[in-house]
């Protein structure tokens, strides 16, 4: 099966805050389900709605190794973050090619809206929890980009343009 198309950069809809999610339904299943493919397809270690354009405040990471641990959530939010940072190389599939080192807590416990409907919580650490914060990002309509300067960032997405183009 397949997914619908990524958006790309400067799609309006990757800037835009994500809505809120009142009920986990079906429809919300589905759509954790597609994220999950396209996210797989990749391959990454996480996806957030907006960056298929959907309007919906959901995410799915999975940073396992043997895959197919994928966490669902929906509405989260960070709860707590540690003082130990951790770098790493992070891309988006909606700026393709390109990549640059983000520096971000090393570990997070994320409050949210689980796949039966209940709030949870739960600790992430290290790529996982790079990962979450990273679709937290897109959810607040943020790149990862923006974690740098905007001499790095003008270079990033000029150098993305340049590599669709062939």
């Amino acid at each position: 099966m397949t997914h619908r198309p990524f958006v790309m950069w400067p799609h309006p809809a990757l800037r835009r805050a994500a809505s809120p999610v009142k009920d986990i339904t079906d429809e919300v299943r589905a759509i954790w389900d597609e994220m999950t493919r396209a996210m797989d397809q990749m391959p990454g270690v996480g996806l957030a709605a907006p960056q298929l354009g959907i309007d919906m405040a959901l995410t799915v990471v999975d940073a396992s190794a043997e895959r197919g641990k994928a966490v669902r959530m929906a509405n989260p939010e960070i709860l707590h973050s540690s003082v130990e940072p951790r770098e790493h190389e992070e891309g988006s599939p909606n700026l393709p090619h390109v990549w640059a080192k983000v520096t971000r807590p090393r570990a997070v416990t994320v409050r949210f809206l689980n796949d039966k409907g209940q709030w949870d919580r739960q600790d992430f650490v290290g790529l996982w929890a790079t990962s979450v914060q990273h679709q937290i990002d897109h959810l607040k309509g943020r790149m990862f980009f923006d974690h740098l300067t905007r001499t790095k960032r003008d270079m990033l997405i000029k150098k993305s343009k340049k590599l669709q183009r062939g």
